[in-house]
C-alpha cells in the first residue's frame, strides 16, 4: 500500500512538471516565427497590423500591466477591510452570510462580469466617474490621464472590472490567513488596551505578512490571466496613450478576439508569442512571491 501512495505521488508529480514543460515548449515552438522575424523588436514596437503583418507587443503589455495595476490599487484595500470586517467587526448573525456571498462572487463566469460590466457599470462609470474626474483634473497636472472621451470604456474601467473580480478571491485567502492567527494572541493585545485596528495593524499582519504577500501575488496574477470580463470593457484598441479613458488592449484580449481569426502564419506566431510573454509574466510572479513570502516569513 505504502509502495502504491509513494507511486501515485510521484507519478503526480511528474505529470506536473511535464505538463509545464509541454506548455512551454508548445508556446515557444508556436512563437519561433514571430522571435525570428521580429526580433527584440517585437518587445519595443507599438504597431499590431494584420494586413501589413507588422506586430508588436508594447501595447498588449502595456494595458495588461495598466489595467492590473489599477485592480490592485482598488482590491487591496476593499479585501483588507472586508476581511477584517467578516472577522473583527460583523454580528454573528451577519458573518455566514458575507462570507457567502464574498465566496459566490469568486464563483461567478468572467463573462458575466464582462456583460454586467459593459451595459450597466460602464454607462454609469462614464456619467458620474469619468465626468466629474475629467471636470475637476482638466487644469491639473493629472489631466492626460483623464483625458479624451467619456464613454465609459477604457483601461480605468476595465481595472475596476478586474477589481471587482479579484475582491472575493483575495477576500477569501485574507480571511483564511486572519483566521490562523492564535487567539491568545488577539486576547493578549486586548487585555493590554489595543484597539480592533491595533490589533489588525500590530499584531495580526505582522504575525502573517508573509502568506498575506503571497495572497496579494497571487491576487496579482489572477487580474493578469483574466479574458472575457477584459475583453468586453476595454475597447480592444492597440494605442498607447497616458489616457485612463481611452481605449486599449491586454494579451489575453487580443488573444481572444484574434486568434481564431488569424490566417497569416506570423500572425498566428505573434499572438503565440504574446502568449508566452503572459506566461512568463505569470511565471516571474509567482516566483517573486514564493521568494518574497520565504523571506519575510
Amino acid at each position: 500500500m505504502n509502495c502504491f501512495i509513494k507511486s501515485l505521488c510521484a507519478s503526480s508529480a511528474f505529470i506536473v512538471v511535464a505538463l509545464l514543460i509541454s506548455i512551454i515548449s508548445i508556446l515557444a515552438y508556436g512563437s519561433w516565427p514571430a522571435w525570428k522575424h521580429f526580433g527584440f523588436d517585437f518587445l519595443k514596437q507599438s504597431t499590431w497590423n494584420p494586413v501589413t503583418l507588422v506586430f508588436g507587443a508594447v501595447a498588449p503589455l502595456w494595458g495588461t500591466l495598466v489595467s492590473s495595476c489599477i485592480a490592485m490599487i482598488i482590491a487591496v484595500p476593499l479585501s483588507f477591510g472586508l476581511a477584517l470586517f467578516i472577522e473583527e467587526q460583523a454580528p454573528a448573525w451577519l458573518r455566514p452570510l458575507l462570507a457567502s456571498l464574498s465566496e459566490l462572487m469568486a464563483g461567478i463566469p468572467s463573462i458575466i462580469y464582462g456583460m454586467w460590466g459593459l451595459f450597466s457599470f460602464a454607462p454609469l462609470f462614464a456619467d458620474y466617474v469619468q465626468a466629474p474626474l475629467q471636470k475637476y483634473l482638466t487644469n491639473t497636472p493629472l489631466a492626460p490621464l483623464v483625458a479624451g472621451s467619456v464613454s465609459g470604456i477604457g483601461l480605468l474601467t476595465a481595472g475596476f472590472i478586474l477589481a471587482f473580480m479579484i475582491l472575493p478571491f483575495m477576500t477569501a485567502m485574507i480571511r483564511d490567513i486572519l483566521t490562523s492567527v492564535p487567539p491568545l494572541l488577539k486576547e493578549s493585545a486586548y487585555g493590554l488596551g489595543a484597539t480592533r485596528w491595533e490589533v489588525f495593524s500590530k499584531v495580526m499582519v505582522p504575525s502573517t505578512r508573509a502568506p498575506l504577500m503571497g495572497a496579494l501575488l497571487l491576487g496579482l496574477g489572477r487580474a493578469l490571466g483574466e479574458t472575457m470580463a477584459v475583453t468586453f470593457v476595454i475597447g480592444n484598441a492597440y494605442t498607447l496613450s497616458p489616457s485612463l479613458f481611452d481605449a486599449s488592449n491586454t494579451i489575453t484580449s487580443a488573444l481572444a478576439n484574434e486568434f481564431n481569426e488569424a490566417q497569416e502564419s506570423l500572425h498566428l506566431a505573434s499572438l503565440t508569442a504574446l502568449g508566452l510573454l503572459l506566461f512568463a509574466i505569470t511565471l516571474i510572479i509567482l516566483f517573486i512571491s514564493k521568494r518574497w513570502t520565504r523571506a519575510i516569513a
